[in-house]
């Protein structure tokens, strides 16, 4: 059941990566984000209320459990996803989902120091599988001669450093937090209200975030409403999914996103990143340790 329900939020956080792609090139990121957190609120909250609605166990409240949700989206939402659609821009959809599937690493040093998780050779060697197959995924565009300027390519590189960080760190204290109160879904809108107190502390060129707002279609805001919904949708599958699996095994399976990402972008987008047979044989890998992991 872990796995599944981290392969489920690997599809929501896969879809967002695409989606991104389209919108901000309609709208810039700096209002985009405000769509994508008050989507990452709103939604949830609608979520919240019909599962209350129809469950038979009353809402408890942990403060504990709360401020760890809390601490998750400023690490996470704020700085891990904030980031991503900067790495996305500058780098391209599929580099970007590079830097997303090396998080793992942060998060399995995070749970070892923070959660006191222990991992089996057995594991270990399935997590190293894994990430050998992410490792032969990466398009030949990312790890050969881009065609990219070199301050985009730097810029790309630091946005995809904070994001490895802040996802990887942040999913640990989220699965902290869901072991002191288990509740996912509220939690995740806690997660997000918290990112978005940062974000607005954050933002100093309000007019230029409603000169945006202005410029942009209908299109534009549905697709960054489209990237909420996503993003809420994977926050919610890993959060509940750490209930059943360790917190590292979660986020491993959860960054497997080059496996939606570049099919995708090849057969379906067009896009000039190729898949190469060291891709295939990378995403066979990955395919056979979540399978291995599954089955333990």
């Amino acid at each position: 059941m872990g796995i599944a329900l981290a392969l489920a939020a690997m599809l929501g956080f896969a879809v967002n990566i695409l989606i991104t792609r389209y919108a901000v090139a309609r709208m810039p990121v700096e209002a985009g984000f405000f769509v994508v957190l008050a989507t990452n609120i709103l939604f949830p909250l609608a979520l919240a209320c019909v599962e209350l609605s129809v469950r038979p166990v009353a809402l408890e409240w942990s403060w504990k459990g709360m401020g760890l949700f809390a601490v998750a989206g400023i690490v996470g939402t704020f700085m891990g996803r904030r980031f991503l659609f900067d790495t996305v821009r500058l780098l391209g959809p599929s580099r970007a989902s590079v830097f997303h599937s090396s998080a793992p690493a942060f998060a399995l040093l995070g749970a070892w120091l923070l959660a006191g998780e222990r991992l089996g050779a057995y594991e270990l060697i399935l997590v190293a599988v894994v990430w050998v197959g992410l490792w032969f995924t990466q398009p030949r565009s990312a790890a050969g001669a881009p065609a990219l300027a070199r301050e985009a390519w730097r810029k790309g590189m630091i946005a995809g450093l904070l994001t490895v960080a802040g996802f990887g760190l942040g999913n640990v204290v989220r699965g902290l937090a869901i072991r002191e109160w288990s509740e996912a879904v509220l939690g995740t809108v806690i997660a997000t209200l918290a990112a978005v107190v940062l974000q607005v502390a954050v933002t100093r060129d309000w007019n230029r975030i409603r000169a945006q707002f202005r410029a942009a279609d209908r299109t534009a805001v549905a697709l960054y409403v489209g990237c909420g919904v996503a993003t809420s949708i994977g926050s919610i599958f890993v959060t509940l999914a750490m209930t059943h699996i360790e917190i590292g095994l979660a986020v491993l399976v959860v960054h497997t996103t080059p496996l939606v990402i570049f099919p995708v972008s090849v057969f379906v987008l067009g896009s000039r990143e190729e898949l190469l047979p060291r891709t295939l044989l990378g995403a066979a890998l990955v395919l056979a340790g979540i399978s291995l992991l599954a089955l333990r």
